[in-house]
């Protein structure tokens, strides 16, 4: 029966590790991240969230498609620039909505460094030099999913 107790209790330790040390990388990741700025006007696209850290960041935004500004088959690029102003990279994101009045979500993650600012504008095609893309960030089933796959292959 002792053997069990001290098994409980390692078990319940190394529980409790897990889930202080996720806690703990998830606030400093998020405390990494700091705003930037946006230097354009145009009304078609809404940002929710502009970060970066010191080598990377995301965008994260929706773009309307209203009747007076028909936007399907056009792209809408983003310049990313350092703290004095040069050019750090460009980012083509297609509209693909085909309807008036309907809206298309879009994230967008970067790998730069140093990036303070980022300027919006809608162009009719691509002008070259974009920027490679990364994938997206996982989701917690898949992340679950991969750590069990790792576990299962390791054991």
């Amino acid at each position: 029966m002792d053997r069990m107790k001290t098994f409980i209790k390692y078990a319940l330790w190394i529980i409790l590790f897990f889930i202080l040390s996720e806690f703990l990388i998830n606030v400093s990741l998020e405390a990494s991240y700091n705003d930037i700025t946006r230097k354009d006007n145009t009304s078609q696209v809404q940002i929710t969230e502009a970060k970066a850290t010191l080598v990377n960041g995301k965008i994260k935004g929706t773009i309307k498609n209203s009747k007076e500004d028909y936007l399907t088959g056009k792209y809408v690029k983003i310049d990313l620039y350092s703290k004095r102003d040069n050019l750090l990279g460009t980012k083509y994101i297609e509209i693909n909505t085909t309807e008036a009045q309907s809206t298309q979500d879009f994230n967008m993650y970067f790998e730069l460094e140093d990036v303070e600012s980022y300027n919006i504008s809608i162009v009719d095609k691509k002008d070259g030099g974009e920027l490679d893309l990364i994938p997206d960030e996982l989701t917690k089933p898949e992340i679950w999913l991969l750590t069990a796959m790792t576990v299962l292959i390791l054991w």
